[in-house]
């Protein structure tokens, strides 16, 4: 874990932390004396919740569906993360807001990518940067559940014991979901084992599920896509002979819908990235977000319920 410098934001926390107390949307219940783990998105949340059990509070600063990319954080966010014990966050440059949001934090942090194989970018602004979207990978997320039941023994190493039983035990579901859809592509010719969507945060998923990945492109969409990106993907599925193609639930499927017009492909339909939906919605936890993704990609590319 790192400890990052005390510095120039003290007196700002110290004048906010009274006036604050009540801005809070995930304010502590007055008798929960738990340490406080806080991640910067609701997946690593989810995540850190199924490692940590009941010994750990755990909360995510941003809010379900919250766009986690160009996230500001809020003078109350900076209040709740001076009084946590541990903050998580992803790496790989996912969150550009983090490096200064905990300098002058006194509060160790743990980057949970730490190990995870990088796939970088090839295309846009962002080529040659690292994918950050290692989540969307079963396999690397085994890698994230490692490296905090590491951080949270060490936070609380009476409980030690249960986290490495937790995590082992999320772990085993992680590799279910993993299997079955590297078993229910396995059906397919091998031409057609391909993840089109527009956006690429699915290199990973892509790479250890044994898929070819196209997107229209790299990262977000900060501006309307263009006609050049768009016919790339028209010939890519025309070539290939695509079944479906699909798109994100944070960004507009227009683009993808104009793939489909132009080709034999249907639209396979919306997957989620990103951030999860609230409890009452389709993916409350990061197991129904890559279930929830992992089935409507395997349904769409085969033309087989699950």
């Amino acid at each position: 874990m790192t400890h990052t410098p005390r510095r120039a934001l003290l007196p700002l926390l110290a004048a906010l932390v009274l006036p604050l107390a009540a801005c809070s949307t995930q304010a502590p219940e007055a008798d929960d004396d738990r340490p406080l783990v806080l991640t910067t998105f609701t997946v690593l949340a989810d995540i850190a919740q199924n490692v940590a059990g009941d010994e750990l509070r755990v909360e995510s600063i941003t809010k379900p569906g919250a766009e986690i990319h160009g996230y500001e954080p809020t003078p109350g966010d900076i209040r709740r993360a001076a009084g946590a014990e541990l903050i998580i966050d992803n790496g790989m440059n996912l969150e550009s807001w983090f490096a200064q949001f905990v300098d002058g934090i006194d509060v160790p942090h743990v980057v949970v990518s730490e190990g995870v194989e990088p796939i970088d970018i090839s295309e846009d602004a962002y080529a040659g940067l690292p994918n950050p979207h290692a989540w969307m990978s079963p396999l690397n997320v085994q890698i994230y559940v490692d490296n905090m039941v590491t951080a949270f023994s060490e936070l609380d190493p009476t409980n030690a014991a249960e986290y490495a039983d937790n995590g082992e035990a999320y772990k085993a579901q992680l590799q279910q979901v993993q299997d079955d859809l590297v078993d229910e592509l396995a059906t397919l010719p091998e031409s057609q084992r391909a993840l089109v969507s527009c956006e690429g945060a699915f290199s990973y998923l892509a790479r250890d599920a044994g898929l070819t990945e196209k997107y229209i492109w790299a990262v977000n969409a900060e501006q309307q896509a263009t006609p050049q990106q768009i016919a790339s993907a028209i010939e890519f599925v025309r070539d290939n002979d695509v079944p479906a193609v699909f798109c994100e639930s944070t960004v507009s499927d227009a683009p993808m819908k104009q793939v489909v017009e132009a080709t034999d492909a249907s639209y396979g339909g919306t997957l989620y990235v990103d951030s999860l939906s609230a409890a009452d919605g389709p993916v409350p936890t990061y197991l129904d977000l890559i279930r929830h993704d992992a089935d409507t990609i395997a349904e769409a590319l085969t033309g087989q319920s699950r």
